[in-house]
């Protein structure tokens, strides 16, 4: 389609097909224009907040480079995902840290330091001691809009494979083989004691917060029906073919990991976005750990269904009916004037100009 956008007062009043261009207008010369990107899921303000292991940034400006970034990249709004859930006998560094993280986060955004939208989302571990504890801090008003139920027990899920889990445990926190055994049985006592008892209650929590509930790495067909049971939404990166599946037949939509999709396959040895995607089973992308992904896995999509509007779905309208957001993933008259003028060099979608709210900011 060919056409004209007006935004006023951050909203969309007039969507005109034809070539005519108005008087003052933007000539977009022949570059695509998309809705903001929304992102459900990404670990990138934890990597501002600790650049490093054990290395903690100042918060502020830590914040405010996570923000520039992801508007960089064309995502207009974004779940900040920040983990619940704490282990006393470990290093401890998550005690309190989504509570006082979110405090931060949501003054700053209070006072518009923020260029995009910015919700919270709250990865509930199960495999925790203090995860209740944690999940009550919160209220109705701190606007958390996703509560995840993550359960990263060694030996199910993302982490079946004890060798993943052991290279990705040495790389981060430089774990001899000893202390790795040690940690493992540790998270195994953690499942048994708090297991069944923190599901239950993050299920509570997310209803008592208002939020939609996402399942985490499902794997089988039975995790997936305890999903179904719990009311669960999305289902966020499931490990298995049986598993997507099983979402398609339950109505919980899939999400898949961008960096998975350009990579070819997952860092943990899990099923293929891809293969998903050819399969019909892939409804939502997440960029995950790379921001920049998520603009690059619509273009890509784009060209395993040969069908760009279906794949720009993906990273737009799709997550935001996901997290009940009605207000943005859209161009047309009365959605948030969230914005992307995107031209294609190649296979390479190239971002020239990004809107939030009418506002140009990258």
């Amino acid at each position: 389609m060919v056409g004209s956008i007006t935004i006023e007062a951050g909203v969309i009043s007039e969507v005109i097909e034809g070539d005519a261009i108005p008087t003052g207008a933007l000539d977009c010369c022949g570059d695509l224009v998309i809705p903001g990107l929304v992102e459900l899921h990404t670990d990138n303000v934890e990597r501002h907040i600790e650049p490093r292991p054990e290395v903690d940034w100042p918060h502020l400006p830590a914040l405010l480079a996570h923000d520039a970034e992801l508007a960089s990249t064309g995502i207009t709004t974004v779940f900040d995902a920040m983990r619940v859930g704490s282990i006393h006998s470990g290093k401890g560094r998550y005690v309190d840290y989504a509570r006082k993280l979110a405090d931060e986060l949501l003054a700053a955004r209070a006072d518009g330091m923020f260029k995009i939208s910015h919700f919270l989302h709250l990865r509930a571990e199960i495999c925790s001691e203090t995860l209740l504890d944690e999940l009550a801090a919160f209220s109705p008003e701190d606007r958390v809009g996703i509560v995840s139920l993550m359960d990263h027990t060694p030996g199910q899920r993302q982490f079946r494979d004890l060798t993943a889990l052991k290279t990705y445990v040495a790389k981060k926190r430089g774990m001899n083989n000893a202390e790795f055994a040690d940690h493992v049985q540790n998270l195994l006592s953690l499942q048994e004691r708090f297991g069944a008892k923190h599901e239950t209650g993050a299920v509570a929590e997310a209803s008592r917060l208002g939020a939609v509930l996402a399942s985490h790495d499902d794997t089988t067909a039975e995790h997936v029906q305890t999903s179904a049971r719990h009311g669960v939404g999305f289902a966020e990166f499931p490990t298995t073919v049986e598993a997507a599946d099983g979402c398609r037949s339950h109505g919980i939509a899939v999400m898949m990991g961008a960096p998975n999709l350009i990579r070819g396959g997952s860092h943990s040895g899990n099923v293929a976005a891809e293969d998903l995607a050819k399969q019909d089973l892939l409804d939502i992308v997440s960029s995950d750990y790379v921001p920049s992904a998520l603009l690059l896995s619509a273009f890509h999509l784009a060209r395993i269904w040969n069908d760009i509007p279906r794949a720009i779905a993906t990273v737009t309208r799709n997550p935001a009916k996901a997290a009940r957001l009605d207000d943005r993933g859209l161009l047309k008259i009365g959605m948030r004037g969230d914005v992307l003028r995107v031209r294609q060099v190649g296979t390479t979608p190239l971002l020239r100009g990004v809107w939030s709210q009418g506002v140009k900011i990258g």
